[in-house]
């Protein structure tokens, strides 16, 4: 049990041990390739259906030909509380976590320059400029479970991947911090290094805690015109924005009461993304009738620069009182990324003064994100995610009606699983629906609106996966609660 004898060699081998280890995983090309409905309480409180209808802001992240729509310079402002709950099963037992983040939704300006003070007059009405922030997806989570599990432990992970590598040769940010601190160890009657786990007896208490942090956003450029009150054009430069932290603790606690044995042991990861990019947006909205538009708009891929920082902790605790603890180096890493292509189409009705009515499509090919970087090929990592991911179809319809200075608007959204069945466990596929709803107030010159979304998915998870066994997993429950207010001024 007491190896002191090896603790120079090994204290030498965690200080020369430098191998790198991405924290790059499938997982993050979901989380980065979608967006949620979030932005002004208009847009919000009708699900985001604006592509046909246009003269939203938060619309130019969708179809920047609603810019055409304006009539008048306009400023708008949204602060917004975020509530995100996520209900955990895993091995028979239930759990529930809470996360609540205040942010802004958006903050942005159109300014119209009108070419034709005779509205009868054929030609170019005016062209408009806009530009400002809109949120578009919020990683604010916390997700907490527990339960026994009979059959295996994350050791047994760690002993697989270790396989037959000398000590010194072990992944410095996973299998050697678990050498290190004696939760596995090499079997010396075998010809080459094989590593046991500590864990002998299963039925072992398994936790798992994480806490995600961060958002996803776009500062907008958006150019546009208006033909004849007919044809509304635009085009959106993005500069897109990542921020995303992670703490997650995973733990288990044995059964054993025998001298010498394990008693616990945690493992400690922290992450920390950042990234930048860059994409345009292109679109038309058509009106043949006074009371029918429909529109068209493409989104080129978005180009990323990433960054990534990343530090593992692992420590051990035994029954006779000895505990070992371990961490990594601090691990940075630089890559690129790359989200797939977009193209929505949209149909909006106008229901002269008294309503609108939205109705939009969109698809997004979550498998053709791809990572790169000039130090790492992202091989394995970009064939996974061409295998696991599928292309998503997301249905918006919004409604907005009219009693005097008064707005009452409503919602709904779908977005099918962006990923295949053969991936999927326990009806668990990530397919996502929502519901909203909102009220407004308009006067000549300022406007206020209230919005509110509700949206519920089911998510699974492992916390590690064995070659010749299934692992048990957790299924999540998510739902979010997005209130926002746009304080608005026309001038």
């Amino acid at each position: 049990m007491k190896k002191i004898f090896q603790t120079i060699i090994i204290l030498s081998a965690v200080i020369f041990s430098h191998t790198k280890s991405n924290a790059q995983t499938d997982a993050d090309a979901f989380r980065y390739s979608g967006t949620s409905i979030t932005g002004t309480a208009r847009y919000t409180s009708m699900s985001g259906a604006f592509g046909a209808l246009g003269g939203d802001f938060s619309g130019l992240s969708t179809n920047p030909a609603g810019i055409g729509i304006y009539r008048g310079s306009e400023v708008t402002f949204t602060p917004s509380i975020y509530a995100a709950n996520t209900k955990s099963t895993f091995l028979g037992n239930q759990t529930s976590e809470n996360k609540f983040n205040f942010n802004f939704g958006n903050a942005g300006l159109v300014l119209t320059n009108k070419l034709r003070k005779d509205e009868g007059s054929e030609g170019w009405k005016s062209w408009n400029f806009g530009f400002g922030y809109n949120r578009q997806d919020n990683f604010h989570t916390r997700v907490n479970f527990e339960g026994k599990n009979p059959d295996n432990s994350m050791l047994d992970y760690f002993a697989e991947t270790a396989g037959s590598q000398d000590y010194s040769s072990l992944n410095s940010f996973y299998e050697y911090l678990a050498y290190y601190t004696y939760l596995i160890n090499p079997d010396n009657d075998t010809a080459t290094t094989q590593y046991s786990p500590a864990i002998t007896e299963y039925g072992q208490t398994q936790r798992y805690s994480k806490e995600g942090r961060g958002s996803k956003g776009e500062t907008v450029f958006t150019f546009g015109g208006n033909y004849n009150n007919k044809l509304y054009i635009g085009a959106t430069l993005g500069i897109n924005s990542i921020r995303y932290s992670e703490e997650s603790t995973y733990e288990e606690i044995t059964n054993s009461n025998v001298i010498d044995s394990l008693k616990s042991y945690d493992f400690k990861q922290n992450l920390t993304t950042e990234g930048s990019g860059i994409n345009f947006k292109f679109g038309l909205i058509y009106r043949p009738a006074d009371f029918f538009r429909f529109g068209l708009a493409i989104h080129t891929p978005t180009w990323y620069a990433m960054h990534d920082d990343y530090k593992n902790f692992m420590t051990s605790r035994f029954i006779d009182g000895q505990t070992y603890t371990a961490e990594s180096e601090d691990g940075s890493f630089d890559y690129e990324m790359t989200t797939p292509f977009k193209a929505i189409g949209s149909f909006g009705f106008i229901f002269e003064n008294m309503g609108i009515l939205g109705i939009d499509y969109e698809m997004n090919d979550y498998s053709s994100t791809r990572f790169n970087s000039t130090n790492y090929g992202f091989f394995d990592e970009n064939k996974l995610v061409q295998a696991k991911y599928d292309v998503t179809h997301t249905f918006r319809v919004g409604t907005e009606w009219k009693y005097l200075n008064l707005s009452f608007r409503g919602g709904v959204n779908y977005t099918t699983s962006p990923i295949k069945s053969t991936y999927t466990f326990s009806g668990s596929d990530y397919s996502k629906i929502g519901y909203s709803a909102g009220i407004g107030m308009k006067e000549k010159n300022f406007f206020l609106d209230l919005g509110y979304l509700y949206s519920q998915s089911n998510q699974y998870f492992q916390p590690y996966s064995l070659a010749l066994e299934s692992v048990p997993g957790v299924t999540n429950d998510v739902t979010t609660h997005n209130f926002v207010i746009t304080c608005g001024f026309k001038f």
